[in-house]
């Protein structure tokens, strides 16, 4: 009898660990969506563990990704398809003045695929705004690029693998032009600018990493000494991304 009555006990508080945990599982999901694989992204959810992994998964789902965007109030256009072969895009957008994106990109006409400029917007509101009042005074206006649609191999070779360029599938990042006036470049202000500027310049690298599934600035080689490359490859369900 007596040993029923422990072997009851210990039922019961196997099943109150069980159901605190329950409990504190819903509790994080809940609370933070951003942390966990299977709630859907929102973009304007803070950046959390799994948002560039749902950001690369876009990629299949260009209804789902413009839908985000629209929530967003993000205004765009569609860029009709183009391209052939292993240089086919489909789901390139060009951001439209007068939405939820403040930031113009320069040249304007610019339409890199659905979850680049997903990553764009989140990047600019939740990274390269508040680095921009921190390090430099003044929120950005423009950022110049590039260019992201480009039918051609990585490096421009004649043979090896496609370079995500090929579908639209990234954007390389130039310099930044602040309200006030003043602009920061890659190629000047990575190591020749003030204190300031290379603090704005290396903060806004590394909130990209936590969005774009590889992020190459002028750390990386001498190719990048101009630029930031930032692309959405998709490398499967482990979803690793390349910060370098």
């Amino acid at each position: 009898m007596l040993r029923t009555a422990k072997a009851i006990v210990r039922s019961l508080v196997v099943l109150a660990i069980l159901a605190a945990l329950a409990v504190a599982g819903f509790v994080f999901v809940r609370d933070r969506p951003q942390d966990v694989p299977w709630p859907p992204l929102d973009l304007g959810q803070p950046i959390g563990a799994f948002t560039r992994q749902k950001l690369v998964a876009l990629g299949e789902d260009f209804p789902q990704c413009r839908a985000l965007l629209d929530r967003a109030g993000v205004d765009y256009a569609v860029k009709p398809a183009r391209g052939d072969g292993q240089c086919v895009q489909e789901d390139g957008l060009i951001l439209e003045p007068g939405g939820a994106t403040t930031v113009r990109l320069r040249p304007a006409s610019v339409a890199p695929s659905c979850p680049v400029v997903s990553a764009l917007a989140i990047w600019e509101w939740q990274v390269v705004q508040p680095a921009a009042r921190q390090y430099l005074g003044s929120p950005i206006a423009d950022i110049g690029h590039y260019g992201s649609y480009s039918c051609r191999r990585m490096y421009g070779a004649s043979e090896g693998k496609w370079s995500e360029h090929a579908t639209g599938n990234a954007i390389d990042i130039a310099s930044f032009t602040t309200e006030d006036g003043k602009t920061v470049s890659v190629l000047d202000d990575w190591n020749g600018g003030t204190e300031d500027q290379q603090a704005f310049l290396r903060a806004v690298r590394d909130g990209a990493c936590d969005l774009f599934a590889t992020v190459l600035s002028p750390d990386y080689n001498s190719a990048h000494a101009n630029h930031f490359h930032f692309d959405q490859a998709n490398r499967g369900g482990m979803g690793w991304g390349a910060c370098r």
